[in-house]
């Protein structure tokens, strides 16, 4: 069984012929296997690189193993020719470089987001100085063609459009492509001796991202492992949703991918994870001392996980059919999302740590019931001239499909934290609008004093949290406050972080962060195995009870709120959906 290479520090590599210090470094600041000269590191000005040697701002600790030293934060190391990869990154760049190879590369994904996040990140200069891109599918290119194809979609920062077509001209010139089948050990052959061609003799990290369907994972990773792996530097591969249909799929996938990868070396990207607000979000609760106190079952009522589109399939239905909203939003994206929110504060930010408050959420839910769960499907209708299509009036889509195009469902979480509240998810396509947000709606102020000012519609009284993952990015408070007036009549007010009017910057799209972490071997916004396992163990019981019983989906008008049946779900345990009140539309 042949294996890819991976980035397993040893302490051979360590030798005394040539002393090299580098200043203090808080290990517990710097993420593991990040770069020292990354634009992440807060402390790569505390490192300067003279004639192949790192200047040093304190002196060497005293007595200590050169791997006691770096585990402290002092790197002991030998000259930067002898020295290759220690814990995850090289003292002198000069001597490595990244090839990164999308497999696929003639899809959508990798001309709309794989390739405008690369040269995003370029644009930044957020790259190694030392990289090369390559394309590799079946269609037959040449390296202009490539590049001529990805050009198209290129574009600069708003904020920042100095230089943009200088760029993107040095940035097409590192592309490069190999016309290959995916699963010819050959072709990935000669896609090697390219790659080793434009690596020129530095130390070769390769990363592949597999823009592939999964069907094809395993033939392309199995193909990489043996014939175009990094013989001495890391090997990295990233996997794009969905992993898997349930349980048993997604398990058979990563026993394929286990053949020839260990964990570290599998990057399940999910993007909704490298998403802004997303990522806001442990900030938000873990660094503000107002939040932390109030995350929990006795001030939060409930919380709601809202994702809708205002189209449809358009055209995409055969890809959509075979996996339906569940799997493609809920399983996924949303998820993970609630995972993060609700989990227990992590030791450290360290991957790992976070990874395994995330797991133990999962592991604390119960699995869904047919019962708490509504699903639809939109149909045909006509809005101001226009007729907006069915959901089975796409040509990829059987007549008599079933597929939901829709659901909502109430989670709960069995631990001390959460007993008894009910996280609400709501996922669907053909909406009346596009909008991904958590809603967390806390409970009444007992005793209050103003009770009468509201009647009897204590929810309009209720303190709400929201943030807006997207679009227009926003995080806000609702409070009650009183009119100004001689009288005492209350009113609901925004508390508002908008992002555009706060921060001129604009914000990176999702896959540019995911890239940048899986080049620096920052695995927190990745899935691992077994957090993959618990979520697919919540929802496979359900998904089997729908396809078995043939579950008719409750059929909604395109561009409508969705199905009745989801207002029924939220008022079974007391609960109004946050998004369709009047208020929604002012905030």
């Amino acid at each position: 069984m042949s294996t890819l290479s991976s980035s397993s520090s040893s302490s051979s590599l360590f030798r005394h012929h040539q002393r090299v210090t580098v200043s203090p470094i808080p290990n517990r600041l710097l993420p593991n296997k990040v770069s020292l000269e990354s634009p992440r590191n807060p402390y790569r000005n505390a490192v300067r690189m003279q004639d192949g040697v790192v200047a040093a701002t304190a002196p060497p600790l005293a007595n200590q193993s050169p791997l006691k030293k770096l585990k402290n934060g002092l790197l002991s190391v030998t000259s930067s020719e002898e020295y290759k990869n220690v814990a995850g990154f090289d003292i002198n760049e000069k001597e490595s470089t990244v090839s990164i190879t999308v497999v696929g590369a003639s899809g959508d994904l990798a001309k709309k987001k794989i390739f405008p996040a690369l040269f995003a990140l370029y644009y930044e200069d957020c790259l190694p100085k030392h990289f090369t891109v390559f394309g590799y599918a079946r269609s037959k290119m040449t390296d202009a063609e490539l590049r001529n194809m990805v050009s198209k979609t290129l574009t600069c920062r708003i904020d920042k459009r100095v230089n943009c077509s200088e760029k993107m001209e040095q940035f097409l010139k590192r592309c490069f492509y190999h016309s290959g089948q995916y699963d010819s050990r050959e072709n990935f052959a000669e896609l090697d001796k390219k790659l080793k061609e434009h690596e020129g003799g530095r130390v070769p990290n390769r990363l592949f991202y597999l823009s592939v369907p999964p069907n094809i994972f395993i033939h392309a990773v199995r193909c990489a492992s043996s014939s175009a792996s990094s013989p001495n530097g890391w090997t990295r591969v990233i996997v794009e949703k969905p992993f898997g249909r349930d349980s048993e799929s997604s398990a058979a996938l990563t026993r394929g991918l286990k053949q020839y990868l260990v964990e570290d070396q599998i990057f399940r990207i999910d993007h909704y994870l490298g998403k802004e607000l997303v990522e806001n979000l442990s900030v938000l609760r873990f660094s503000n001392l107002i939040f932390e106190p109030l995350w929990s079952r006795q001030y939060i009522r409930n919380v709601q996980l809202i994702f809708s589109e205002d189209f449809g399939t358009e055209g995409r239905g055969g890809y959509f059919d075979n996996y339906g909203i569940i799997r493609d939003i809920m399983q996924n994206h949303l998820l993970q999302i609630l995972a993060l929110f609700a989990m227990e504060t992590p030791v450290s930010l360290d991957a790992e740590d976070i990874r395994n408050e995330k797991v133990k959420v999962l592991r604390s839910m119960k699995p869904l019931e047919l019962g708490n769960v509504v699903i639809g499907q939109y149909k045909s209708h006509t809005k101001g001239g226009v007729t907006y299509p069915a959901y089975t009036d796409d040509k990829t889509v059987p007549k008599d499909s079933l597929t939901p195009t829709f659901a909502a469902a109430a989670l709960f979480i069995d631990n001390a934290r959460w007993d008894g509240v009910p996280f609400l998810m709501k996922a669907g396509k053909a909406l009346h609008t596009k909008r991904a947000e958590i809603r967390v709606q806390f409970r009444h102020v007992p005793g209050n004093l103003y009770n009468r000012n509201f009647g009897t519609d204590l929810d309009r009284a209720t303190n709400e949290l929201v943030i807006r993952v997207q679009p227009d990015e926003a995080i806000y408070l609702k409070i009650n406050n009183k009119v100004p007036g001689l009288g005492m009549r209350l009113d609901r007010s925004n508390l508002n972080l908008h992002y555009a009017a706060r921060y001129s910057k604009e914000i990176p799209d999702a896959y540019e962060r995911l890239l940048l972490d899986a080049i620096e071997g920052e695995r927190r916004l990745f899935i691992r195995s077994d957090e993959l396992d618990a979520a697919w163990e919540l929802f496979t019981p359900l998904l089997k009870e729908l396809e078995e019983k043939k579950i008719i989906p409750e059929y909604y008008p395109y561009g409508s709120r969705g199905p009745v049946g989801a207002h029924y779900l939220a008022a079974r345990y007391n609960v109004r959906w946050g998004d369709l009140s009047a208020e929604h539309h002012q905030g």
